[in-house]
């Protein structure tokens, strides 16, 4: 048996599947497409993550898109995060071109131009349904880990939402958090210390530069109402497909706080909320997170400690989280090391730098007899990527360089008319795009402010009326002994020493 046929049995077996799957494209051998040698991912384990990775214009995009096109149709939703701007087009079917037609002549797999049930988020001020949270939500915990204070200015974080639950002031947005910090250190001082103990200026100033710097990067528009509910990405058309959600970041690749803050959130969110899936042989939620350096590069220890907590125990919810980045190495060993699907496209060997990371790449992926893995990452071509993923037992299947299969829907863009329709028809768009601006922990403790000023000026009123009160009634006793002892000149004369010695002198005659 030729080594073809070697080739084409192994990767026949190795991905053939009981369950459903989704189908990537068709197996290379030697430069040579295998047509109708198909490598399959099944659904089973799409929830044991994965990798999409490679160099600049080698087609991660296009692969991502494929993914969740086929997720879609299989009824599994999809979340991307569009940091490029590129995605957009999924809600249109694709034009269709020549070199489609050969690409899937030579896979074997007819191709079908269709549009999908697409919806646009956005965390900033651009069109699409906004996504926002409130700080209560978050919790001083993973607030603490954000902003990555101090064990004690994690303390002081914990006393401010005791204190809010407690006297039930609603935790919404930056303002209210930054007002309730200085409220702590100012007129509330007095308060803090004899309920929670004393709270240092400088440890709330510390905390306050942290929220400043989230602030800049756009964190007031992302804290506030109306809170995203998660149970809105898990939606399904009339047809059954997943709806494929798409939140648009061009906007946020210089906010790497603001983007791993929200990150963060939402997978907390999603953990804190789904249900337990076990192994129920589809999952229940696709992300896929473009530019993932973004999130890795900037992150700090603690926030990196609790991303790879939840990629770890997140699975277990149905959830499962693709990274997509062009090496590798952008990801986090402990992260790399759940990932089950692995998808590397081309990598460029232009440097001894590169040349190293070709070789730890190419150690990242099974053992073959077929390829010399580290050779064949720098000879792939645009669309074409070494494919490794778990079968339905959970073991990895046979490497193999894959042609994959074109984007159904358009690989381009939507134009700014078509996005204002697609918007103009989002349920999701009425129910979160409406301003609110309830009354919270701002308003109330600027009124509790208020009143205090209030009453502390009624008292001094009060108590400048008692004090002059008192001057008044000092001096009406005052003036009242002076009368007292004031004489009449008659009296006065007459109880002068010499008048009295003259009169007895009299009188003393008189009785001789």
């Amino acid at each position: 048996m030729s080594k073809s046929d070697d080739f084409i049995r192994d990767i026949n077996a190795g991905n053939s599947f009981k369950g459903d799957y989704i189908t990537l494209g068709s197996a290379m051998l030697d430069g040579e497409t295998m047509t109708n040698t198909y490598v399959n991912v099944p659904l089973k384990t799409m929830n044991r993550h994965g990798l999409i990775a490679g160099a600049t214009g080698t087609g991660k995009t296009k692969t991502l898109q494929v993914l969740a096109e086929n997720l879609s149709e299989k009824g599994v939703p999809v979340l991307l995060m569009d940091i490029k701007g590129d995605l957009s087009g999924l809600a249109k079917p694709s034009p269709g071109h020549p070199k489609i037609d050969e690409r899937h002549e030579k896979i074997g797999l007819p191709f079908k131009p269709k549009a999908f049930q697409v919806e646009v988020l956005t965390l900033s001020e651009q069109n699409g349904v906004r996504l926002r949270a409130t700080i209560s939500e978050f919790g001083p915990v993973l607030i603490s880990r954000i902003l990555d204070v101090t064990e004690t200015q994690a303390g002081i974080i914990s006393v401010i939402f005791k204190y809010c639950d407690d006297n039930k002031l609603p935790l919404l947005d930056l303002k209210d958090f930054k007002k309730i910090l200085q409220y702590a250190t100012g007129d509330g001082k007095k308060e803090f210390e004899e309920s929670y103990g004393r709270i240092s200026t400088a440890s709330t100033g510390a905390i306050l530069r942290k929220l400043i710097e989230i602030e800049q990067q756009g964190g007031d528009l992302f804290f506030g109402e109306t809170s995203f509910d998660t149970q809105d990405l898990l939606r399904i058309d009339d047809e059954g497909r997943g709806y494929i959600n798409i939140i648009r970041l061009t906007d946020i690749q210089d906010k790497p706080k603001l983007f791993s803050t929200f990150m963060l959130s939402l997978l907390a969110e999603i953990y804190s909320t789904f249900p337990e899936q076990g192994d129920s042989g589809r999952p229940e939620l696709i992300m896929f997170i473009d530019e993932a350096h973004l999130i890795f590069n900037e992150a700090s220890d603690a926030l990196l400690n609790q991303i790879e907590s939840i990629v770890k125990l997140i699975r277990s919810k149905g959830v499962g989280l693709y990274f997509v980045t062009q090496n590798p190495t952008d990801v986090p060993e402990a992260v790399l090391g759940q990932l089950g699907l692995k998808v590397q496209h081309a990598l460029r060997a232009f440097t001894a730098k590169d040349r190293k990371a070709i070789k730890l790449t190419a150690q990242n992926y099974p053992d073959t007899k077929y390829y010399d893995t580290a050779d064949v990452l720098t000879s792939l071509g645009i669309g074409e990527a070494l494919v490794s993923a778990l079968d339905e037992k959970g073991k990895p299947t046979p490497l193999a360089a894959t042609m994959m299969r074109a984007p159904m829907s358009r690989m381009d863009i939507l134009t700014e008319s078509e996005l204002s329709q697609l918007l103009a028809e989002s349920q999701l768009a009425k129910k979160y795009n409406k301003e609110i601006d309830r009354e919270s922990a701002y308003e109330m403790l600027n009124e509790k402010i208020e009143q205090a000023e209030v009453e502390e000026a009624k008292q001094k009123a009060k108590e400048e009326q008692e004090k002059l009160k008192r001057v008044e009634s000092k001096k009406r006793a005052t003036s009242t002994r002076r009368r007292s002892t004031r004489q009449n000149p008659i009296v006065k004369v007459l109880s002068s020493p010499t008048v009295i010695r003259s009169v007895l002198g009299i009188l003393t005659k008189m009785l001789k």
